[in-house]
């Protein structure tokens, strides 16, 4: 028996309350993970974007937009 099946055997004959608390908690684990991903990405991405903020840089600042 794999783990998601014993998850599901321990959890079927309790009250549908403390059966939607698990799924609620599951759910939250899984959107913390979710955040945490994202956040790593937009770490890389800024430190990505360091190099670009540099003196020499400066004179593109001006630039009229087309």
């Amino acid at each position: 028996m794999d783990l998601a099946e014993q998850v599901f055997q321990t959890i079927k004959p309790m009250p549908e309350p403390l059966v939607q608390e698990i799924l609620d908690f599951a759910l939250f684990l899984r959107q913390r993970e979710t955040q945490a991903e994202w956040q790593n990405l937009m770490n890389a991405q800024t430190h990505s974007l360091d190099d670009w903020d540099n003196d020499e840089d400066e004179v593109w600042n001006d630039v009229p937009a087309v």
